[in-house]
């Protein structure tokens, strides 16, 4: 079994109980950013689980494409559209050979994806071109210090960088806000407590 595949399985066994690992209510950093986005922005989002993020973006009114690895996780995506009355794009995909395209996008999301510095930042650099002029990136994951801590992210170092790692990860773009330190992120079960997180806004430039 390759990584893609072993990857693909963890994810489908997570998301495999009829309960939502993460809950069903959006990240609240992320809520606090889309109330600036226009009503009808065209938004990417990235590992978006069992669609908590793509789905309450829709119920904003805005036009979402959600990707994830797990098949398990698009079946409660889409079903978790249908209990809220709306229809996002949620596609199978694993992030890290997605391809954007080119100014696409009003946003891209991207709540609690961890990767190796490698394929981030590459992932992060198409992103970053797949934004249309003015639009933004929106990131938050868990940071170094948070390893051993018990309340969510993977048990590896090398997935959790400190926030300088990620600052020039977006060519072409401007951090219009950035912040590193503990939270309280409460996000259904596996997501429970004070975490260390890096949160970082990118905004296109002309």
């Amino acid at each position: 079994m390759n990584p893609g595949e072993r990857l693909r399985t963890f994810w489908n066994e997570r998301y495999a109980s009829p309960d939502y690992a993460y809950g069903t209510q959006p990240n609240d950093f992320l809520v606090a950013r889309a109330a600036s986005f226009d009503k009808g922005s065209r938004i990417l989002c990235l590992a978006d689980g069992e669609g908590r993020n793509g789905v309450w973006l829709a119920t904003q009114g805005h036009r979402v494409s959600s990707l994830d690895i797990a098949d398990q996780g698009i079946v409660k995506a889409r079903e978790l559209a249908q209990v809220a009355g709306v229809v996002i794009d949620a596609q199978v995909a694993d992030v890290t050979e997605f391809d954007p395209g080119v100014e696409g996008w009003d946003a891209i999301v991207s709540i609690f994806l961890h990767l190796p510095p490698a394929p981030r930042r590459a992932l992060h650099a198409r992103c970053a071109q797949a934004l249309r002029p003015g639009g933004v990136f929106v990131y938050e994951a868990y940071a170094q210090g948070q390893l051993g801590r018990g309340t969510g992210g993977p048990p590896d170092a090398a997935l959790l960088p400190a926030l300088e790692e990620l600052l020039g990860d977006w060519p072409g773009c401007e951090v219009v806000h950035r912040f590193s330190g503990p939270r309280a992120v409460r996000e259904g079960a596996l997501h429970s407590g004070v975490g260390v997180v890096n949160q970082v806004v990118a905004r296109r430039l002309a």
